[in-house]
């Protein structure tokens, strides 16, 4: 087997990093990359449905949909049309953590999205407030009532955390949309949509020292409004299984299974990646082998882990069954396999091959400069860009010891919730979003950007 370590990889991916603070508290991360005649250019806001209140879920999502409704200079969707003019791309996405705004452009016309969204952060004025919400609300109604594996998802993940705002989706509760107000929008967007809590980062082929200056230029005058409240919540620690079970119009049952597990505050955090990929990880992984070739059982499974994330989160293993497959027996074996992983080591060779599929992924990602200047602004949000270079040597330092330790440590019953799907049924009419849960995008038929 070939064997990939860090020692393959390029120099530090943010050697050619420039980093600058602005006085008014806005980051700012150039990078150039000459690949390709074209840059990427991210507004990310710290700020998801992390940072809402109870009762006024869903106000982040909202927010970014009116992002692009106006400003005291621009009409409705004006922004999006002066991009493809000048033959960009453009889209937004709001994640529990973050609320991200990005442009994919010719390297010639950057000072357009420059421009552009200095403009939004400092003069939003948004008209057809009701109609926006209307949208929001068709959405979650499409996304989550009328997709059985998204509404799993979501009421798992609520009995899973008690205390922390992870609870509520990033979507928000249907009645709290509804309640929302011109009034919210406008205070959630002084509070936190300033310098002070936005970082700009930009890839492309371009001089850095220019687009420093004109990034200077355009945002240095930019007021803040009040500092943005720290979150203090803390989800209290799980001591026994949780359950949730739906009813809910399908055609075929489902299980969700969520375990409390650290993000990237712990060093157990690269064990648990190269875990989820040794179970799922593939037509070759554990999970798949088992359930959906060699048993049957399912139509499909998988297993996932967001290190990135801000506060600590949820391994999570779902499935799909086939038809006349019972949930229990599927959730029986699942535990075998998630025993067999905690008690016995995994083999080298096989935890290698998960090593090369994690470094394949991180490589091939930097093909892309708005990956690129993704993942450099994710890993600045949680404590530094400069992690990113850390991120394959800790890769490659996990052994067969890490991943059975961090198995048994949190892949056990009375830190699982384990959601069920019971289907009632065809849908009563077409609907159904795009399955998962994770970020919500903003995404008209003429802004598409698949990240």
């Amino acid at each position: 087997m070939l064997t990939l370590t860090c020692a393959d990889t390029r120099a530090g991916m943010t050697d050619g990093v420039r980093k600058v603070v602005l006085a008014n508290g806005l980051t700012i991360l150039v990078l150039e990359n000459h690949k390709a005649p074209v840059a990427t250019f991210d507004v990310i806001y710290r700020v998801g449905s992390r940072n809402e209140q109870m009762g006024k879920t869903g106000l982040s999502h909202l927010l970014e949909h009116l992002m692009f409704r106006g400003t005291k200079k621009l009409k409705p969707e004006e922004f999006s049309n002066i991009i493809q003019e000048n033959g960009g791309q453009d889209n937004a996405f709001t994640e529990e953590d973050l609320t991200a705004y990005f442009e994919i452009i010719n390297k010639t016309h950057l000072d357009v999205p420059i421009a552009l969204e200095a403009d939004r952060m400092a003069n939003f004025d948004p008209k057809g407030f009701d109609s926006e919400k209307d949208v929001v609300i068709e959405e979650r109604r499409m996304r989550t009532e009328d997709n059985p594996e998204d509404a799993l998802a979501e009421i798992t993940q609520a009995q899973a955390y008690v205390a922390h705002p992870y609870h509520w989706p990033v979507i928000g509760w249907m009645h709290d949309i509804q309640g929302l107000t011109l009034q919210d929008a406008l205070n959630y967007h002084r509070i936190y949509y300033s310098p002070q809590n936005a970082l700009i980062v930009t890839v492309g082929d371009f001089n850095a020292d220019a687009v420093i200056k004109e990034l200077t230029e355009t945002f240095s005058n930019i007021a803040n409004g009040p500092k943005p409240p720290p979150v203090t919540a803390v989800e209290p620690p799980q001591e026994g299984e949780r359950g949730a079970m739906l009813r809910h119009a399908a055609q075929l049952p489902a299980i969700a299974e969520a375990f409390h597990v650290p993000a990237h505050e712990s060093p157990d955090c690269f064990a648990l990646e190269l875990a989820s990929v040794i179970l799922s990880g593939g037509k070759s992984s554990r999970l798949y082998k088992k359930l959906v070739i060699e048993k049957r059982m399912v139509v499909e499974v998988d297993a996932s882990y967001d290190l990135l994330s801000f506060d600590p989160t949820l391994f999570w293993i779902t499935a799909q069954m086939r038809p006349n497959v019972k949930s229990d027996d599927v959730v029986k074996v699942l535990d075998d396999e998630i025993a067999q992983l905690a008690n016995k080591q995994v083999d080298p060779q096989e935890l290698q091959k998960a090593k090369n599929q994690e470094l394949a992924s991180f490589v091939f990602s930097q093909d892309s400069v708005f990956r690129e200047a993704m993942m450099l602004g994710q890993y600045e949000l949680i404590g530094g860009y400069k992690l990113l270079d850390q991120y394959i040597p800790s890769i490659d330092k996990v052994t067969p010891a890490d991943v059975q330790r961090v198995v048994a440590k949190y892949l056990v019953r009375p830190n699982r919730t384990l959601g069920t799907l019971v289907p009632t049924g065809l849908l009563p009419h077409p609907g159904g979003g795009p399955a998962g849960g994770g970020a919500i995008r903003h995404a008209p038929d003429n802004r598409g950007i698949q990240s």
